[in-house]
């Protein structure tokens, strides 16, 4: 990570004159290039689906935009729905540099400091207005925002009347809070209390944005009715410093999931029948020890049914068989993606016989994780595996396999979900692997064919987070203030990092790379919060913030405040 050194920083807001010592350039909200296309409307349609743009991008010519808009319109279309799609027409107001090699050479705060706030408040009036006003009451609404445009759908959501509200995304979002990821071994590092409005976001790290949090992030009115989608390492939104993340929602294929999700949710409210939204990859894996004898046939008959309903709606399917430790086979792969036709795959389910086995556990960490690493799984589809056994499992198992090893590789492939059809007295074995990996456990062999209509009706979709072992988050401690009346402070702190993001009254201001700043031009009149954010190598801190006036010198420890308006502003 790599900035401008650059001795004396001069900021002008519309009042006073602010002055920041040793300041290095910060990031900066960077967008795509735009392409042109015009949304078409006519009078109150059924559906109407407002995207709200990030920094600088240009109205119906934004890429996000028409990433967004194309993603859902190929599903929607030929539907009975009658839709239009909107850009929300707000300012947008561009920050940073069009190089996006310079991942870190664009700083906030120069310029008309409050612009970037003023244009967040307009973009949050205006959707204000399309929702809530009296104009095509019976109209339905869709809504998506990236970056700062994600702000504005955050901070308007609880002013926004539920009742016309189908589904709301954010991307990128400054602003996010999932508080699953706060502490030094957060929840979302071990796949618990997941955020039900946590679609995307793989950094299980992730706590609240570079800007702050709105906190509730998600309004009680719209549970159920919002997905937050933050890249891997974005700056803005996650634990982790890329800039290049936080442009990738278009080649990392985030609009594309979102539109999955999006789409479920409109035919689910209007009542459209479900389409298959992917193409679906589906392994099946076979026990075949000796105790499966009575039941066998059952199984088969099922997994013939799932077999022919995923080839017939342009699917593939894999079929493996395993046993335990004792056997000669860890995993035996009957057929794979490319050589299972219909076919093939009812001749080698016939082969299989149950038979052999010794002790009551099952090696079915070791085939299925072999399973998933030996398949080549196809980008887009919906990814199942289908495990048919009446015992429980080894762990580790073979070659050292455990459970964590198979949840990390599944969620690294897409993930895969696991489905598992077991005897009941064997079901609590797969409850966690069934949870982690959002697939299911049956137990009731009544309700076989339930499971196939299940898989058949999913649409495939990212991880909601990637657990892994946490990185130690930088820290950081306000020394001392000094505030003179002249509206001159000095701040010296300690931190654990030699980079530290300086925010003064919601404007990122740049990075510092000493231990004490100077501040001049403080309005006195105001309460005046510093926020201080230690950076890493690969991680960014918590905020400590500072309140600085006149009147109150106590040095207060916060998380960051959340901005009434976060200042950006335009790079000079």
């Amino acid at each position: 990570m790599r900035g401008i050194k650059i001795p004396l920083l001069v900021y002008r807001a519309k009042k006073h004159k602010i002055k920041i010592r040793y300041l290095v350039a910060a990031a900066a909200l960077l967008t795509i290039s735009p392409t042109w296309q015009k949304a078409q409307a006519t009078g109150c349609p059924d559906l109407r689906v407002v995207f709200v743009r990030g920094s600088g991008g240009e109205l119906n010519r934004d890429a996000n935009y028409l990433d967004f808009k194309k993603n859902i319109e190929e599903r929607i279309s030929g539907t009975s729905i009658n839709y239009e799609f909107i850009d929300l027409d707000y300012p947008a107001v561009g920050v940073g540099v069009d190089n996006l090699g310079v991942t870190l050479g664009a700083y906030f705060g120069s310029g008309d400091s409050y612009e970037f706030g003023e244009s967040v408040n307009s973009g949050v009036t205006k959707i204000e207005t399309l929702i809530n006003g009296a104009s095509c009451p019976n109209t339905k609404y869709v809504i998506g925002g990236y970056s700062q445009g994600a702000m504005v759908i955050s901070k308007s959501l609880p002013k926004l009347n539920p009742e016309r509200i189908v589904y709301a995304a954010t991307f990128g979002d400054p602003k996010i809070y999932l508080p699953e990821g706060e502490g030094i071994m957060p929840d979302a590092c071990k796949g618990k209390n997941l955020s039900d409005y946590r679609a995307y976001v793989p950094d299980c790290q992730a706590y609240k944005g570079l800007l702050g949090a709105y906190e509730p992030y998600e309004p009680e009115a719209l549970i159920g009715k919002l997905g937050t989608w933050c890249n891997r390492r974005d700056i803005f939104c996650s634990s982790r410093l890329s800039i290049n993340d936080h442009t990738s929602y278009i080649s990392d294929h985030l609009y594309e999931d979102a539109a999955k999700v999006i789409t479920a949710k409109i035919f689910d409210y209007f009542r459209i029948a479900d389409r298959v939204a992917s193409h679906h990859d589906t392994a099946i894996l076979i026990d075949s020890t000796g105790s499966m004898s009575s039941m066998i046939d059952q199984y088969k008959e099922e997994a013939y049914r799932l077999a022919k309903e995923t080839i017939g709606s342009g699917g593939r399917v894999a079929l493996f068989e395993y046993r335990d430790l004792d056997d000669p086979f860890p995993v035996l792969e009957r057929c794979n993606f490319d050589t299972c036709s219909l076919e093939k795959f009812n001749s080698e389910l016939n082969d299989i016989k149950a038979d052999g086995g010794g002790d009551t556990l099952e090696s079915m960490l070791s085939a299925s994780f072999n399973a998933m690493q030996s398949l080549e799984w196809k980008y887009g589809a919906t990814k199942s595996l289908v495990v048919l056994t009446d015992a429980g499992f080894l762990s580790p198992d073979r070659d050292g396999v455990n459970i964590d090893d198979v949840i990390k590789l599944s969620k690294k492939i897409d993930p895969v979900n696991f489905y598992i059809i077991t005897d009941p007295s064997t079901s609590d074995y797969y409850v966690d692997i069934a949870d982690r990996t959002d697939g299911k456990v049956i137990t009731n062999f009544n309700e076989l064919n339930l499971l196939t209509d299940y898989i058949m009706e999913r649409y495939d979709s990212l991880p909601r987070v990637e657990e892994d072992a946490p990185v130690a988050k930088p820290t950081l401690s306000i020394d001392n203030v000094k505030y003179e009346v002249n509206g001159k402070a000095t701040i010296s702190f300690s931190s654990e990092t030699e980079k530290t993001l300086v925010v003064l009254n919601d404007r990122i201001l740049g990075y510092t790379n000493e231990k004490k700043i100077t501040i001049e031009g403080l309005d006195s009149s105001v309460k005046n919060v510093l926020s201080l954010v230690p950076i890493g190598d690969e991680i960014r801190g918590d905020a400590v913030s500072a309140i600085i006036n006149e009147a109150n010198l106590t040095v207060t420890s916060l998380d960051i405040l959340i901005p009434k308006a976060p200042n950006t502003g335009k790079a000079s």
